[in-house]
């Protein structure tokens, strides 16, 4: 299972290295040493954590949308049967949800707690104005 460091939670979720300390020491986010004695939380711990703490950051317009087309998150859920999978990620505040074949996730090594990429590719754009009218 992947560990990371304070350092690297941190960045997964958008605070400080002294936010992570704070939540560790407040008995949220549970931590073991490593190899090397360093502090580290358990992936899917991260993952589970970070979908329970998610909170999307205002936006002013009132229109929801993406800068980018790649979102870096941990794994938070995979719902497999014999042909066909559901992972879903949390990234920052985004929850991404993709379907790919069992056979994927497999070679991907994906569970909870995995670092991932979602990289999003539509021909579909979807275009909104903030009241929703013209």
């Amino acid at each position: 299972m992947p560990q990371f460091r304070i350092a690297d939670a941190a960045k997964l979720l958008g605070v400080s290295d002294d936010t992570v300390r704070r939540w560790v020491d407040a008995g949220q986010l549970p931590v073991q040493p490593d190899a090397s004695n360093r502090k580290v939380i358990d992936g899917a711990a991260l993952a589970e954590f970070a979908r329970d703490h998610a909170s999307a950051a205002p936006d002013p317009s009132g229109v929801q949308r993406s800068a980018r087309n790649r979102f870096v998150g941990l794994v938070t859920a995979v719902t497999m049967d014999t042909v066909m999978a559901q992972v879903e990620m949390q990234c920052g505040p985004h929850r991404v949800v993709s379907l790919m074949s069992s056979e994927a996730v497999r070679e991907l090594g994906l569970e909870p707690g995995v670092l991932a990429v979602a990289v999003v590719k539509s021909t579909n754009v979807v275009v909104e104005t903030p009241g929703g009218h013209p």
